[in-house]
């Protein structure tokens, strides 16, 4: 195989764009074939894919690298939900617009410290607990946008866009200190939206002062998050007699899926069923985003490999303002780590910067500190503006389902709630911390 990787045809992106139109289309147009199906056709466009570019591209590397990435990222969402599963927290209230607000602020707190993924878990079936007397839509998809996405913008940790680009070499605390305003002004201002839908509804519950507030059971199982953390950050790479795979100049390991998978077995297996049935937990979310990721992240292999030659050949509009926007948009329709990942390669590319260097992205985060900014919080921010953003939107959603609430389809979920609501909020984040910065 020649050392030059070609760049796959447009027409290999198709596969992508049918899945895409089919998870929007089919719970809303053909729900009965959608639910039985879509694990086949999720599988069966990823296959299209991975056979066009190990069959005709002779790429084994770069479908190598997609599996693995693809292993570690539902191994670690696989985790996180069964030990969450295994955390009941009995919140009593009435679910006040203040009580709401609080538990959503601090679901975006904690997303920093257990991941979007850990938060969005624990806290979803509380959080419908909390308003189980008028439970609408509406809190769903805010708890989708500031847990499930926006609130993990400030550490590593909270979000996987950011922990690619911990792992290629920012510093753990840039985020932090790059993208706290704009966090702040993103989650403020949703929850101004927030508190405009909630005040126009009924509180029907009423706070019992005899009963504890806030009950915690299952406290042993924030061992198995400590854990998974741990095992997030090692590189066994770096760990000389752990045995490892290298294929042209990478090594891979599976220490990390090994401890993951173990977290998995042993959590699932001592979990106590009474808190897994009171939390009226099932896989069944765990299956969805499994079946729609494996076909998401082996379809998108040549629209982001596409997209980043054409970002790094056409340097000239790389500027902070096209940074922000592109990466966002794209977020919002491809998962948004490789997203991420694809435009930070190619604003590196454009000064003349390598991705693989740690020195040249701490070089890049340190004297081009908007566009940096600009990529990091858009890939965040943006995850929550389609339910394929970023995997918590999808089991959050599934969780309310199986809880009887109808939650918007694809579209309706982008024209009810994400354009009018969260974009807006998203430009004036642009024009305060991107636009005027400049």
């Amino acid at each position: 195989m020649n050392d030059i990787i070609s760049l796959p045809s447009i027409f290999s992106t198709l596969p992508f764009v049918a899945l895409l139109f089919m998870i929007a289309t089919g719970p809303v147009l053909y729900p009965h074939f959608w639910h039985r199906y879509y694990p086949h056709i999720s599988i069966g466009l990823g296959t299209i894919v991975l056979a066009y570019y190990t069959i005709g591209m002779e790429d084994y590397f770069h479908c190598i690298e997609v599996t693995h990435d693809y292993l570690l990222f539902i191994l670690l969402i696989g985790a996180l939900y069964i030990v969450s599963g295994s955390i009941l927290i009995t919140l009593n209230g009435q679910g006040s617009i203040g009580q709401n607000l609080v538990l959503l602020w601090s679901g975006a707190i904690l997303s920093n410290f257990i991941g979007t993924t850990g938060a969005s878990m624990l806290l979803i079936r509380p959080y419908m607990r909390l308003n189980k007397k008028n439970l609408q839509p509406y809190h769903i998809i805010f708890f989708i946008f500031m847990v499930s996405n926006v609130g993990g913008a400030l550490t590593p940790i909270g979000d996987p866009p950011i922990f690619l680009g911990f792992l290629r070499g920012v510093p753990f605390f840039s985020t932090l200190w790059s993208c706290f305003l704009p966090w702040l002004v993103t989650l403020t201002l949703l929850s101004l939206a927030f508190y405009s839908f909630a005040r126009k509804e009924p509180h029907k519950n009423q706070l019992d002062n005899n009963q504890q507030k806030i009950k915690i059971r299952g406290k042993r199982n924030f061992l198995f998050f400590i854990i998974i953390i741990s095992a997030v950050f090692l590189d066994p790479t770096k760990i000389s007699w752990i045995p490892a795979i290298t294929y042209h100049g990478h090594s891979f390991s599976f220490l990390r899926e090994l401890i993951l998978l173990s977290v998995i077995i042993i959590s699932y297996n001592t979990a106590d069923k009474e808190l897994l049935k009171e939390n009226n937990f099932s896989l069944e979310p765990l299956k969805e985003v499994g079946f729609l990721f494996i076909g998401i992240f082996f379809t998108m292999m040549p629209a982001l490999a596409l997209i980043g030659d054409l970002a790094i050949k056409q340097s000239a509009w790389i500027t902070p303002s096209a940074l922000y926007w592109a990466t966002g948009i794209l977020s919002g329709v491809l998962d948004n780590a490789p997203t991420y990942l694809s435009f930070l390669t190619a604003g590196m590319g454009a000064k003349g910067l390598h991705i693989n260097l740690a020195i040249d992205v701490l070089h890049y985060v340190q004297e081009y500190k908007i566009a940096w900014r600009a990529i990091s919080m858009s890939a965040v921010f943006f995850g929550a503006m389609t339910y394929v953003g970023n995997a918590p939107n999808f089991m959050v959603s599934s969780i309310a389902e199986e809880q009887g609430i109808k939650m918007p389809s694809f579209g309706s979920y982008l024209l009810r709630f994400s354009l009018p609501i969260l974009l807006p909020i998203l430009a004036i984040v642009w024009l305060l911390f991107v636009f005027l910065s400049l």
